[in-house]
């Protein structure tokens, strides 16, 4: 097989695994009486990624080849999540599950170990890429498609996915035993992270590099922390943890606001398409996710990081604000498109440009524990801190009501733009890499 097309596999599965639960997980947790901690589910993500990352690339740069530790990352992160699938399925449709406890440890464990594939699938692709004579930012966009085309196939199967009394069967129309609104989701993850598994051991071998006489802290990785030395590094990493507060807020209740119109007064809205298949919706993000992917290169090389940052941060301004301004019926499912559409830009401009960047700025004999440093600042630290203090806001403004979460979501989403708007303007004030060379 051609080795872009393996690596677009590979890339496909990576993320499909996270699209079967991402966006939708908030309404079954609703469900299974955990609809309050809906923040603190995707704060785990978060909470992981301070860690996590680092150490898997740690020892992806010492010890485990990259995509071999890749591989066994999704075994275990598989194996719990259809843990989560069992208890699931022992409590039943639409019941409140009778060990959350147990539940919230093996998603916390499932999490753990697939957070850090995200940047253990870069680096694999990076090495096998420049291995076989490749250009990064040529060749690698392309394949990064393939992972959000993987996203979207497993949003739009949950989405229309059905298991009732014993029968599989696909449906645009209301259905309470969706997979987008029970267990099911899990199960279709932890089913593709066993795929994945296996998948990895077939890929080209990414050998690690053996160097003498080398410190204690570029034994342990840590040799990543001294890119903070650079003005240049430093700000960047503090303004992608600043980003990345962006980053799970509506991963986490984009699905539960557009569900929740199913609870109006008004029954145009009530029964619209927008509101019945809420995980179809945002799926838009994703394709325009796929699209943009393929405009990075371009950007990257005409106008370089800081504008390429920069037109991410107002796209999660304009992200944010066309929530609040819309509504599942027409005309004002318009803006919910648009919000999706202008997603592809908030989010590919921010996290495939930055890894790029990452890769680009560092030393070979730290690249996976660079790539696991972006992550703890984005996906840990700042995803963390961000989706707490979401969490915080939407609790205020809204509430569990017959199974929606029904407030004031227009305070919550004008609150989120405005925030995105003080980063990107201070971004744009204090940040200069052209002035701060190594």
């Amino acid at each position: 097989m051609n080795l872009k097309l393996r690596l677009s596999l590979m890339n496909f599965l990576e993320f499909a695994v996270w699209g079967a639960y991402l966006t939708c997980m908030g309404n079954y947790l609703g469900s299974a009486g955990l609809g309050e901690q809906i923040s603190w589910f995707y704060a785990l993500q978060g909470i992981v990624s301070i860690f996590m990352p680092t150490i898997m690339g740690i020892v992806a740069d010492k010890y485990i080849q990259p995509q071999r530790l890749l591989g066994i990352c999704h075994f275990i992160a598989g194996a719990a999540m259809l843990s989560c699938w069992y208890m699931g399925l022992s409590a039943g449709v639409g019941n409140e599950l009778p060990d959350k406890t147990m539940f919230i440890a093996m998603y916390t464990l499932s999490v753990a170990f697939y957070m850090p594939t995200l940047a253990l699938s870069n680096t694999t692709a990076f090495t096998i890429l420049k291995n076989n004579g490749y250009d990064t930012v040529k060749d690698f966009p392309p394949i990064r498609v393939l992972g959000t085309v993987g996203f979207i196939i497993t949003m739009w199967f949950v989405n229309c996915a059905v298991w009732e009394e014993g029968t599989f069967s696909f449906t645009l129309a209301e259905n309470a035993n969706k997979f987008q609104y029970t267990y099911m989701q899990f199960f279709v993850s932890g089913l593709l992270s066993l795929v994945l598994f296996l998948y990895c051991f077939t890929l080209p071998q990414c050998r690690i590099e053996k160097k003498e006489g080398q410190s204690l802290s570029e034994t342990l990785g840590l040799n990543a922390f001294k890119l903070f030395k650079t003005k240049k590094m430093a700000l960047f990493f503090i303004f992608s943890s600043l980003l990345g507060m962006s980053l799970q807020v509506t991963n986490g209740y984009a699905g539960p606001f557009i569900t929740s119109f199913k609870g109006s007064d008004d029954a145009l809205v009530a029964s619209s398409f927008a509101a019945n298949n809420a995980t179809l919706l945002t799926s838009i993000s994703q394709v325009s996710e796929a699209l943009c992917i393929l405009m990075i290169p371009f950007f990257l090389r005409r106008y370089g990081i800081k504008v390429v940052m920069l037109i991410a941060m107002f796209a999660w301004v304009i992200r944010f604000g066309f929530f609040g301004l819309g509504n599942p019926a027409m005309p004002g499912v318009i803006l919910f498109i648009l919000s999706c559409v202008v997603y592809g830009v908030a989010f590919d401009f921010f996290n495939v440009s930055g890894a790029m960047f990452v890769d680009k700025e560092c030393d070979s004999s730290m690249k996976a524990s660079a790539q696991g440093l972006f992550m703890l600042m984005t996906n840990g630290l700042g995803a963390t801190v961000g989706t707490l203090v979401a969490g915080e806001v939407v609790n205020h403004f809204c509430k569990w009501e017959n199974g929606f979460l029904v407030g004031d979501w227009e305070s919550c989403w004008f609150l989120f733009a405005t925030y995105a708007l003080v980063v990107a303007v201070s971004f744009a004030i204090i940040f200069h890499p052209d002035k701060n060379k190594k």
